[in-house]
């Protein structure tokens, strides 16, 4: 068995630190503790609970520089871009606490022949957590802000490269008030995961990763009977249909695509420009995106930051090298860089189309799919023809066209129009199809996982 985790820094593949893994009997052990700590964290009223919350906002924020440096050393974000990763998870701590007593509070219902009921959101108990290393923060975040704010126990199996970032966040937890063991990272193999999610005391599983580890923790969790919500990956279209701002479109089709040196779930990674607009799109984007930086990404001036590890490059470097081999052609980019780190160049493919990886399947790095397409009825249907459905985006100025095709015919759980979007704390989060299921953040994450207790009094 694995004894230790060691995490390495990507910009030069040195070795950061390691980490002790946990025995069977030490993770069993923090489960317990957890569910312990949750029974009394239940018993506190709502207003306790999102004043506490908006404690770990304060204490997140007291922390950013150095959560941020170390989230840059553990994955290779630039670190500018750390800094609104942990701005982002200090206003999830804000709109949480802002909102959520109003969110989980009771509801009152007449029943017929004049019996009363009552709805009560009531938390359920461990909540637990398996999410990925490229927003070390806000992925942890955005469940356990919404549990703890719920009522219930958290604990997290964060992405084995990035556990100093875990550590880190359980600790700016408790020094910000929360009891002890009711937020708890496992150190943990994936074969104690699973027994983890079998374990009688957790109650549902909550994942971030890709489709094929959604489909393992899935079943694993259906053989229990525990509820999950899955955020999985996607290849996201961004739509430039015939009356787009060209110059808006590439300027934001850019960051899109290289925010976080391209390892986010919800970018851009799919350009389905219509005929009309295709070579002036195309030519101004090649030429921003060969203006790019690449670097270390403590660095100022730098666009793009390392990979996180090298498999995740080899793996992009064979996705773009399989599609050349299918038709693709390369633009710009696309070799792998001769100096330390895993670093991988902004790449924009054009001449995509079904059956290559760029059009099929999800192109986690700096590179760009370009899609032609005759129209903006055809750019629809190109967008829609995937197996995922997290986001999406669409560039018109005519906004009422394309809010109209965004409510109607996008087949995913976010579209951006006119810009590139993340994550917002008062809206939805999730997506459809290969995508997963159930959302996050606007309210929804507070109540996937808690039990809506129906109270009838029947008779006084």
């Amino acid at each position: 068995m694995k004894t230790e985790i060691e995490t390495i820094n990507p910009a030069d593949g040195s070795q950061l630190t390691t980490y002790e893994m946990m025995s069977d009997d030490q993770m069993k052990a923090a489960i317990n503790a957890c569910h312990e700590a949750f029974l009394e964290w239940r018993e506190r009223p709502l207003k306790e609970r999102a004043e506490l919350i908006g404690k770990i906002g304060e204490a997140l924020s007291d922390a950013k520089a150095e959560l941020s440096e170390l989230m840059v050393k553990e994955m290779g974000k630039l670190y500018s871009q750390a800094e609104e990763e942990i701005d982002l998870c200090v206003g999830i701590c804000q709109y949480t606490a802002e909102n959520g007593p109003k969110e989980l509070e009771g509801e009152a219902r007449d029943i017929q022949n004049g019996a009363k009921g009552e709805i009560e959101y009531a938390p359920i108990g461990v909540i637990y957590g398996i999410q990925p290393w490229n927003f070390p923060a806000y992925q942890v975040i955005r469940y356990s802000i919404a549990n703890l704010m719920a009522g219930n126990g958290v604990l997290l199996k964060h992405a084995e490269s990035v556990t100093g970032s875990g550590l880190k966040l359980q600790d700016i937890y408790l020094k910000a008030g929360l009891p002890q063991n009711l937020f708890s990272v496992l150190r943990i193999t994936h074969d104690q995961s699973e027994k983890v999610i079998e374990h009688d005391l957790v109650r549902g599983v909550t994942l971030t990763g890709s489709s094929d580890a959604g489909r393992k923790i899935a079943e694993q969790a259906g053989r229990v009977l525990k509820k999950t919500v899955l955020e999985l990956g996607s290849n996201d279209a961004y739509l430039v249909l015939s009356d787009a701002d060209i110059d808006l479109a590439v300027e934001t089709s850019v960051q899109g695509r290289i925010y976080n040196n391209g390892e986010t779930c919800v970018a851009a990674k799919r350009f389905v420009v219509v005929n009309e607009v295709y070579d002036e799109f195309v030519s101004k984007f090649v030429a921003a995106m060969k203006d790019l930086k690449i670097g270390d990404p403590m660095e100022d001036g730098v666009d793009i930051g390392p990979m996180a590890r090298a498999d995740l490059r080899d793996t992009l470097h064979d996705q773009v090298q399989k599609s050349v081999e299918k038709g693709a052609k390369v633009l710009c980019g696309g070799d792998i860089p001769e100096k330390p780190g895993f670093y991988y160049p902004a790449t924009v493919l054009t001449d995509v189309s079904a059956g290559q990886p760029a059009y099929d399947d999800e192109l986690f790095g700096p590179v760009a799919s370009v899609i032609r397409a005759k129209n903006d009825e055809d750019a629809m249907r190109i967008a829609n023809d995937s197996r995922f459905g997290l986001g999406g985006g669409i560039f018109s100025r005519d906004v009422e066209k394309a809010k109209a095709m965004a409510k109607t015919h996008f087949d995913t759980g976010m579209v951006f129009i006119n810009g590139f979007g993340l994550a917002t704390p008062s809206m939805p989060f999730g997506g459809v199809k290969n995508s997963g299921y159930g959302r996050e953040h606007g309210g929804f994450g507070m109540k996937e996982f808690v039990n809506a207790k129906s109270v009838c009094v029947m008779a006084a």
